[in-house]
Parts: C-alpha cells; structure tokens; sequence
C-alpha cells in the first residue's frame, strides 16, 4: 500500500459524504392542485378538481362511501395556496346534539367538529403546506389520518 496523500484523504472523505447524505424526500405543497390530486389518487380514491374563477379550487372525492372535500386555502387569485383543509358533512344527522359534537372535540385530535349553517354535523381537518411543503409520505399520511377520523365521525355521528 502507498504513502496515504491529502488526495487519498480527500477522495476518501468525499466518498463518506455521498455515501453518508440521506435520500431528499420530495416536498409537496399546496401550490400545485394537480399535485395534491395525485396523492389523492394515489390513496385509491376518486379525485375531481374544481377550478371555477374567481374561487379557490377544491377535489371532490370519496372513500368507502363517504363523500368528501380537499379545499385549497390561503390562496393568492385562486393560485398558490398555501394550506388545505379536509371537509365532509352529513345532511342526514341533524338531530345530532351540539353537545355530542363537543365530546368529539374534546375527545379526539386533528379534527374538529360543529354544526354548519344548515344544522348539518361536519368534520374539519387543516393541513398546513406553506413555505417548501411537507414530504410526500407526510401528506399521504394525512390523509390516512383523515380517512380513520371520516370513519370515527360517521360511526360517532349515526351511533343510538
């Protein structure tokens, strides 16, 4: 073996740093719909963008039966955004009490629950992705959060 050179010990130390750097994760934000669709999809769910102008865009989607919405928030034009928040409600529960919907606030994370307008129970989780975003495995994430709480809600909701 040869003298060991600053050359040596350079490529080697180059060689650790490559060899030692994790993978970057890809980052998804709220910017791009057609992105957040795809994780949609990706979940095995239906996902229908709805651009109108003038408003901020939404997907319309469902899971096991149950309808829901991805709302694009705190959006610049219509564009841009920079959160969602997960929606869905039942217009056929509205003898559901405002005090049950408080157990399930008080009881559980993520989400929250309250009566809209019309008196129907709804269900409501934010999910921040301003700045760069959050990893793609993250959103994907909250969205199989969101799934156990839609589920959670209507048992929760429909229970006697």
């Amino acid at each position: 073996m040869g003298p060991i050179t600053a050359r040596t010990i350079l490529a080697l130390s180059a060689a650790a740093l490559f060899t030692a750097s994790p993978a970057r994760a890809e980052l998804i934000n709220a910017a791009n719909p057609e992105t957040i669709k795809a994780v949609v999809e990706s979940q095995g769910w239906p996902a229908t963008m709805v651009a109108k102008p003038g408003d901020d865009p939404y997907i319309e989607s469902s899971r096991n039966g149950l309808k829901f919405l991805v709302l694009f928030m705190n959006c610049e034009e219509g564009q841009r955004c920079k959160t969602l928040q997960y929606y869905m409600g039942f217009s056929d529960a509205k003898d559901v009490t405002l005090e049950r919907l408080n157990q399930w606030n008080k009881e559980k994370r993520f989400a929250r629950a309250y009566k809209d307008d019309a008196g129907d129970p709804v269900l409501e989780m934010d999910v921040d992705l301003d700045f760069a975003g959050i990893p793609r495995e993250n959103v994907g994430e909250t969205f199989n959060t969101w799934a156990s709480l839609m589920d959670s809600f209507r048992e929760y909701v429909f229970e006697k």
